[in-house]
This record gives structure tokens, sequence and C-alpha cells, in this order.
């Protein structure tokens, strides 16, 4: 791979680009369009990049975007490559890393859930799992959301009886808890059933989880009638009662596709320059589920486009199925293919159906991408209702595009917390929240006012050391401090400190009585003032300060949760999660464990002579 790049000349438009054909070949690679003030307005691929820049190069032909385009571009760089995949992928990871305006953008923060059955316990727990696949085990997925994961585990639970408890309360169990006496669970913990006879459950599990379910049902309803034959009738009525849950299971399932086993259904509609994209999942002709995404549309890209910048980012950390069912075609379809049977390892189908039962599942995708939009659109102008109107209200210059909201949380200074949500056009931007964990002496003292001044001082050298000139979107245009004057006063000092004090920022006062309702505005060195009862705005604004709210006192109660679980066995070295459970089970306290002898340590699986000392003298030396 070369990267060739040029000075920036004093020209703009085609008549710049046309001076790059002259040491252009037409070899595959990647080309960035840059402005006057460096910045990559657009990054695209090439099977021919002397080709493909040439057309760039024609002062007429263009659609009103690229003709933009064109008009702003200032210099370009080049990157050659060896193939054209390889183009393709450079091409997405760039788009990603620099989120150029005119390119097709996929903002997706979020994992999908899988269940996972281990392969290292002899009676394996059957739970929910996201992120990487580092764990041994079996593992059936991807599932659009966590809901979807928790009612197919729910109805393993009823079918299979299979356990869900974690390794540590299983090994700690003396007696069946309440889902084996609600016939959830087969009580492995305790030996109400044999290693052969749970890893024959497992099976099943597997099988109906691979769509086997017909399968299933028929060797449980032969078991069922030996069981009888024996005069085996508490055995045979429990399987009696699995048949029904497993009926029932079945009956739910009817909207499944029955010829499709295997494959997500990716649909788009584009509309009014926004598009949504909508995914389901198809896994052993069940449908596990819908997503949908709202791709940046890279200042009007069509469908084509839109499609492929979609399936090349999608698919960057998630396995692609053998057959994935489009809308619409995709550009360099050929190349994508590639590039997605690469990543999986076998080969990977794109497939624009036109009659029968895929054509239909399609057109089902198609119209809830079509209605989630509409949706959207709705929302998205009453959101910027409320902005101009916050705008209006606060005498700001324009509608903000970005509000962050700060809250604090603690019990008299104990385990303090603070808080930030942002939020913007698009609604809350849940994946843009951040907690703090007070390290200051402003936590421990209780101080409000401290604890303001040091979130505001981390948030925003971190902003000025990564962002210096204020070019990303990470800046924002308006802050709301839960608090009145005092807060207030203590935000322009440390705003002022930093050099960030052109930002404008309001203290939300709960006001007279605490009432909702009476909410006192605050700035710098004006008189506070009120909105009407009755204001949109007001209501917004009550929005976000109970977001931030709830946000904070969440991240207070977990750090509170965590610190009551905590043992003096987290501090000793060499004692990680597994041998604390092993010493706790053994000697009841840390307690005990601090007043053991050596001897008595070593007694405990998986403790060493060394690791026994270590922890006798960590314990006396504290005295």
């Amino acid at each position: 791979m070369q990267d060739e790049t040029h000075p920036a000349p004093s020209k703009f438009g085609h008549e710049v680009i046309q001076d790059y054909l002259k040491t252009l070949d037409g070899s595959p690679g990647v080309y960035r369009m840059l402005n006057a003030a460096n910045e990559v307005l657009y990054v695209g691929k090439a099977r021919n990049l002397r080709a493909r820049v040439s057309n760039y190069a024609r002062p007429s032909g263009h659609s009103g975007r690229i003709a933009r385009m064109i008009g702003e571009t200032a210099s370009m760089m080049f990157l050659t490559t060896r193939t054209e995949t390889e183009a393709l992928l450079l091409e997405q990871n760039l788009i990603k890393q620099l989120k150029p305006r005119y390119n097709v953008l996929l903002r997706d923060d979020k994992s999908f859930p899988n269940i996972l059955i281990p392969t290292d316990h002899p009676f394996p727990m059957i739970r929910k799992h996201r992120g990487k696949r580092s764990d041994n085990g079996r593992y059936f997925g991807p599932f659009a959301s966590a809901g979807a994961v928790n009612r197919t585990l729910n109805q393993l639970q009823r079918v299979f009886l299979l356990r869900t408890c974690s390794d540590s309360m299983f090994s700690a169990r003396s007696r069946p808890c309440l889902l084996y006496q609600i016939k959830r669970c087969s009580a492995p913990c305790v030996g109400r059933i044999s290693e052969d006879d749970y890893a024959s459950l497992v099976d099943d599990a597997s099988r109906f989880l691979e769509g086997k379910s017909t399968s299933v049902q028929a060797d449980l309803a032969r078991a069922m009638a030996q069981a009888a034959e024996a005069m085996e009738y508490e055995r045979a009525a429990a399987l009696r009662d699995r048949i029904k849950a497993l009926t029932a299971v079945q009956s739910t399932q009817g909207i499944n596709p029955r010829g499709v086993a295997e494959a997500d259904i990716v649909a788009l509609h584009l509309e009014g320059g926004q598009a949504c994209v909508q995914v389901f999942f198809i896994r052993a002709n069940q449908s596990w589920g819908n997503r949908d995404f709202y791709p940046k549309t890279g200042a009007g890209a069509d469908e084509a486009e839109i499609l492929e910048a979609f399936l090349s980012q999608f698919y960057d950390d998630k396995e692609p199925p053998r057959l994935i069912l489009l809308s619409h075609p995709v550009e360099n379809e050929d190349l994508v293919t590639q590039l997605l049977s690469d990543r999986a390892g076998r080969k990977v189908e794109l497939a624009v159906p036109q009659r029968g039962e895929k054509a239909e599942l399609v057109e089902n995708a198609a119209r809830n991408a079509r209605e989630s939009l509409a949706r959207r659109m709705a929302e998205s102008t009453t959101q910027n209702r409320l902005l101009q109107g916050l705008a209006d209200a606060f005498d700001l210059e324009a509608p903000p595009r970005r509000i962050e909201v700060y809250d604090n949380s603690h019990i008299q200074g104990a385990h303090a917390v603070g808080g930030m949500i942002v939020a913007g056009a698009e609604g809350f931007l849940k994946s843009q929240y951040r907690k703090f964990n007070i390290k200051g002496e402003a936590g421990s003292q209780g101080d409000d006012f401290g604890m303001m001044k040091e979130v505001l001082t981390r948030r925003f050298e971190r902003l000025l050391k990564e962002d210096p000139e204020r070019k990303s979107e990470a800046w924002p245009d308006l802050l709301l401090i839960d608090g009145g004057a005092g807060q207030v006063s203590a935000v322009a000092e440390i705003m002022a400190e930093l050099g960030v004090d052109d930002i404008p920022f309001i203290g939300v006062a709960k006001g007279i009585d605490r009432d909702h309702g009476k909410e006192e505005f605050h700035r710098p060195g004006e008189m506070p003032f009120a909105l009407r009862m009755n204001d949109p705005v007001l209501y917004f604004v009550q929005r976000l300060r109970d977001e931030a709210h709830r946000w904070a006192i969440g991240a207070h109660r977990a750090k509170r949760a965590k610190t009551t679980t905590a043992t003096p066995l987290d501090e000793v070295p060499g004692v990680g999660a597994a041998r604390k459970r092993a010493l706790l089970a053994h000697f009841g306290s840390a307690k005990a464990v601090a007043r053991a002898g050596v001897e008595d340590l070593m007694a405990v699986s998986g403790i060493s002579e060394a690791l026994a000392q270590q922890i006798h003298d960590f314990f006396h030396e504290k005295g």
C-alpha cells in the first residue's frame, strides 16, 4: 500500500482535480477530497483511481451533492492498494475514523446480545452474552435486543429446565431455589438430576435454538409414552408439562419464515434527505427481532451508495449470515460480497428478491423502515421547535445542537459521582453520557460547588486537549447546571479559568417550595427569571434536568452497591474472584480468613503455601 499526498493548490473544484490526473495510474485505491481548511470532505474507493478521479474533473454532469463537494475541494490525497476488496475495507475504516461530511456514516455503538451455553461446566448455565465471543461454549444469535434474548431464555427455562444462576451461587446452594418449585429449573445444584440427564436437556435446548423444535417435541412425546408404559407417572407428568410449554412456544412462532433458515433482512427507506435502515435477524427459521438505524446520508447519497456503506460498516464487528436479503441493489455488489465472505470465512450471498416469501419478508422490513422514519421525522420536528424555543427563552444566538446537563449525587459526601447527559436535535444521545467519580477532597467534604468544578475541569481539559480548535461535534452549545446562584458562580469561575467562558450556561434551581413548574433560571450577573407554568420549553428543561438526575443517582447507587459488597480480600494481591469465593465458602467471612493460620488457609482449594503465607502476612501486617 502506498500513500501519495500533494500540496494544496490555490484553485478549487474540477480544475484542481484535473491536475492530479497527470500522476495517477489505473491502480485500485482510496482517495480523499479536502477543503481549504484541510478538512476531509469525502473518502471514496476506486477500482481504477485515474478513471474514477477523471469523473470529478468534468465541469458538468454531476448531481447537486457531488457538484457541491467538488466545488469545495482544494486538494486530494490518494492511497493505492493491492486489491479492490482491500480498497473497500480501507475506505470504510477511514470513514469511521474521519467522519467526512459527504460520506454515508452508520451511527451504531451498540453490540447485539447472544445466548451462550458454556461447555466448560458439567451443569452449564444458559445466559445472555454481549461482546466478543471469547468464552468457551455454543453461541446462538445475534438477537436484536436484550428483550428478545430474555423472552427466549424464559421459554427455554419453562421447556428445558436449565439453570440460570451463576457458578458461585450454584456451588453454594444447599437446597433447591424457588425456580425449582415453580418448574423453571431441574435443580442440578443439589443433585435432583444426573449429569447425563442434564446434558440431554442441554442438547434439546441447543436443537431448539437451531430450529429443530419439532424433532425435540417428538422425542419428548416418545419419552412420555415410555414413562407411562413403565408406570413412572410422575416423570410422565413432568414430560407432559414440558410438551405443553413447548407447544405454547411454537404457537407464538407462527410469523417465523419457513423457507429462510438463516438470513439478515436489510431494508432501506429514504425520504427528505433522511434514511432509515431496518434489519431483521432470521436464525434457525426463527425471527430473533429487528433493529432500526438512521445513518447519515452524506448530504444526499442515493439508495445504492447508502446500502453499500451500511453493509460494510454494520458487519465490521459482526459475523454476517450466509444470506442477506436487500430492498435495493448495492453499488459494487461483487466487492461487498467478497468483503463479507472474507470476514465470515465462508460464502455470503446478497440478494434482492422479487417474488415469494423472501420478497414478502423484505417488503415487511421496508414497511417498518418507512413507518419508523416517519415517526422519527415527526419527533425531530417537535424537538427542533423545542430547541428554537430554548434559544428564544435564554437569548441564545441559535438553537443549540448539543446540550450538556450536569448533576452530582452523593450521601453526605460518600460515594460521590458526577453525571453528564447529552441532548440535541435527535433527543437524548445516551451513547455520549458520562460518569465522573469524584476524586478530590470536595467529594469527601460533601462540597457540591467543588464537585461541579472538578467535573467541569476534567470534561473541558480533555476537550481542549483533544480538539482545541473546536472542530468536532463534541463541543456543547449550552450547559445546564442543576443548581442556583452559587453553582452558577462556581461554574463561571472554572469556565473563565479554562478559557471556555464563551459557552453559555444556565443554572436550573427548583425555586419556591422546590416544586415542579416553579423553577428559577440563573445566569452570571443577571437576576433569576422563570418561564410560564405551561410553557413547553419549561417541560423540556424539566425533562433534561430529571434525566441528568436519574443518570447521576444511578451511577451513585451502582458505586455504593459495589462498595457495600467489597471485602478486605479484594485488596490481597493474588486473590481473584475465584479464590475469594473459595475462601469465603470455606471460612464463612473475611474476618475468619483474617484470623486463620497458614495451614488452615492451605486447606482451601487453589491456595498454595506461598499464597497462604501472603494472605496471612497481609492481615497481620495491617494489625
